[in-house]
């Protein structure tokens, strides 16, 4: 556990002196630090091999391929829905709520900051700069990612919370890394649910943003997203409401089955 930690504080500091030369969007640099307080060493790797540019000039080229594009959407659900359950299942341990109280908590918080902050408000340029309309478009993205997620966390924190003392404890590292664990199987089964969102046309994955030069004055306007290194996946047709509807009810499925898991542990 010491060693997990000391490699997370050494990821996270070379994350956080690099990222800002990469011309990813800001949203996905704060994601990419988050992912990396709860994945140490792995964010870092997938930071460096899915985003940061090898060579100047490269970077839209280098996330074009379609797993770099479902990495950086993967990662951008599991940093907002993440922060939002971990904060949950902190509050919850402090407050001693019940298995369900702690769970429905926990969804609300990782579905709430995740779907209004993460997706709705933080990509909402993209349709138009409508909140209410980003709100609409990433609803059912944003489910079926939370759901995957939580079907990988729930069971990894009720597995390890009963065999690692002092887990229960948010004052406790112990606690923090249960979270960090849970965080990682929870990426790992939401990764294929978000490549069928990003092939599908219906999240976006990496995005390349640069400075742009101003009405020839040699001032620098603010960032812009370059749209050459996302068309691939926006715009593009979508699947029909009942392919959408049997997706969302094997999300559904997958994290009844997580919960099923869950209480087999605790008992």
């Amino acid at each position: 556990m010491l060693a997990w930690f000391v490699l997370t504080g050494l990821s996270l500091a070379f994350v956080v002196i690099d990222i800002p030369r990469t011309p990813e969007a800001i949203v996905l640099k704060r994601a990419f630090v988050i992912l990396v307080v709860f994945t140490g060493p792995l964010g870092a790797f997938f930071y460096v091999l899915g985003c940061r540019e090898p060579l100047k000039g490269t970077h839209e080229l280098y996330v074009s391929s379609t797993w770099r594009q479902v990495l950086g959407s993967t990662m951008h659900c599991a940093a907002g829905d993440g922060v939002g359950i971990i904060a949950g299942a902190a509050i919850g341990a402090v407050a001693g709520l019940s298995a369900w109280g702690d769970f429905a908590l926990e969804y609300a918080l990782g579905f709430g900051f995740g779907w209004a902050y993460f997706q709705a408000f933080a990509m909402r340029d993209m349709v138009g700069g409508s909140y209410v309309r980003s709100l609409k478009e990433t609803f059912i993205p944003e489910l079926v990612s939370m759901n995957m997620l939580m079907a990988g966390m729930v069971p990894t924190m009720k597995f390890l919370m009963p065999r690692i003392e002092g887990a229960g404890d948010p004052a406790r590292l112990a606690f923090w890394f249960t979270m960090s664990m849970a965080l990682i199987v929870g990426f790992a089964l939401a990764y294929p649910v978000n490549w069928w969102l990003v092939v599908n046309n219906m999240k976006h994955g990496m995005l390349t943003v640069r400075p742009r030069v101003d009405d020839g004055t040699g001032h620098r306007d603010h960032e812009d997203h370059d749209e050459g290194s996302h068309d691939e996946h926006d715009g593009g047709e979508q699947p029909g409401s009942g392919t959408i509807f049997v997706v969302a009810l094997i999300t559904i499925s997958f994290l009844a089955g997580g919960l099923w898991l869950s209480g087999a542990f605790l008992s």
